[in-house]
């Protein structure tokens, strides 16, 4: 089971979450940069969990004030391209401005 964060997070970022993680899972920090060349918060859109370091507890669920974090498998429809976009963050931040904007949900 993943977790999944979708757009509502968009340009939130609120970490209550990644203080929530008891595995620290949930990226990009606050004040951090890091050596692997993932973004740092502010070069991002949104927050994602890597499902390799994820242990599926759940505890950022409740505490995320914008209800954008989902178990892969209850994922509206409508944001199933999230899966692709944190699938990517985890790999660098290799999705560019014009890829993330080619996956948003139409409004």
């Amino acid at each position: 089971m993943t977790y999944v964060i979708a757009e509502p997070c968009i340009g939130v970022k609120d970490t209550a979450c990644v203080d929530a993680c008891p595995v620290d899972c949930i990226h990009p920090k606050k004040n951090t940069t890091y050596d692997d060349g993932r973004p740092a918060i502010d070069d991002v859109q949104q927050l994602y969990i890597d499902p390799i370091e994820c242990i599926d507890c759940g505890a950022c669920v409740p505490v995320c004030p914008v209800s954008a974090i989902f178990v892969e498998d209850d994922l509206p429809e409508k944001w199933k391209h999230f899966t692709e976009i944190n699938a990517s963050d985890v790999q660098g931040g290799k999705i560019t401005p014009d890829e993330f904007a080619k996956h948003q949900t139409p409004k």
